[in-house]
């Protein structure tokens, strides 16, 4: 079925996009962003865990893509801060929530490429 694209603006978060695709890639695209979701997708995750599965990540590159996903409404923060040690957890917010389906179809089609054309290398 073709779709009919129209020449339009849209504005979101005080930003012009000429598609809602642009406005999809700003919130999950670049090369961190879909993969801290996907890991968040089966419930929260501390810090530490997020940054022991996705293993080729920095420290710095892991708290700036979650500061922005906790910006953009994606994931929320909750921080334990009643007895030490400090314990932040993540989790996907409903609007996070909503990315799921997308995330966990684009997340298999990468396992096929990986199947298919790749090579898994085990640690």
């Amino acid at each position: 079925m073709a779709k009919k694209h129209e020449k339009r603006l849209i504005r979101y978060n005080d930003k012009l996009f000429s598609c809602t695709t642009s406005i999809a890639m700003e919130l999950i695209g670049g090369k961190w962003k879909s993969v801290i979701l996907v890991y968040l997708i089966d419930g929260k995750k501390r810090y530490n865990e997020l940054r022991k599965l996705i293993s080729t990540i920095t420290e710095r590159t892991l708290s700036l893509q979650l500061k922005q996903l906790e910006k953009d409404g994606l994931i929320s923060r909750k921080v334990y801060a009643l007895k030490p040690p400090l314990k932040v957890e993540y989790a996907l917010t409903p609007f996070g929530e909503s990315l799921a389906a997308v995330l966990t179809s684009l997340a298999e089609w990468g396992m096929t490429v990986a199947n298919d054309k790749g090579e898994f290398i085990n640690q």
